[in-house]
């Protein structure tokens, strides 16, 4: 089942595109999603992101206008290859790192040669979360009530959990899918934000 991203001003013309394509589409609003069945069986369901479920009419434009960042959140990427963290007010950011590291790739050198750069690779990969959760604790530092932050992770699975597993990042409520993003860079890190900032629809085309 595909899943397509769709930001809050592209959301109106997607629905429109999607009746152009499939008929005039009916829609409802069932399990805090916006749904919607088109004449040729055509199928979508629009989530609001942060895992918020919608409870509004059944309008393209009503669900558009719930698709707002909070007023306190942050982004969490993490890859072998380097991090990025940011802090954000809605859209604005407030805070912001981005880091690469080096992390040699596989050999294909057998016995204890390999077995020497596996463990220099391993060290290098825990050198480089170490680096990632220093910088995500002081960016996204608790504030003095405790709060749970709002975190959108990104990146590889493991690498993601190795940092998060820094009791400095415990007050971090992740909210999930889990974002697939290439090495972090500046770029990278807008990208995650707009995506996570975006809805997601599932579509199925008969």
């Amino acid at each position: 089942m595909p899943t397509v991203l769709v930001p809050r001003d592209r959301f109106e013309r997607w629905i429109a595109n999607f009746a152009g394509r499939h008929g005039e589409t009916g829609l409802e609003v069932s399990g805090g999603v916006l749904a919607g069945v088109a004449p040729d069986g055509s199928t979508f369901e629009a989530r609001l992101p942060f895992e918020l479920t919608y409870d509004g009419p059944a309008e393209a434009r009503a669900f558009a206008a719930a698709l707002v960042a909070p007023e306190l959140w942050a982004v969490l990427l993490v890859r072998k290859g380097g991090f990025a963290v940011a802090r954000l007010a809605g859209e604005r950011f407030v805070e912001s790192k981005v880091g690469q590291r080096h992390v040699q790739g596989r050999t294909k050198a057998g016995g204890q040669s390999q077995q020497r750069f596996a463990r220099r690779r391993d060290n290098q990969a825990r050198q480089a979360y170490e680096a990632a959760a220093g910088h995500a604790a002081r960016i996204l530092a608790a504030d003095a009530v405790g709060t749970p932050l709002l975190t959108v992770t990104g990146g590889d699975h493991a690498a993601v959990e190795e940092v998060l597993a820094d009791h400095r990042l415990r007050h971090l409520r992740v909210v999930g899918p889990l974002l697939d993003v290439p090495d972090p860079k500046r770029g990278v890190l807008e990208q995650a934000v707009a995506d996570a900032c975006s809805a997601r629809i599932e579509v199925v085309n008969a």
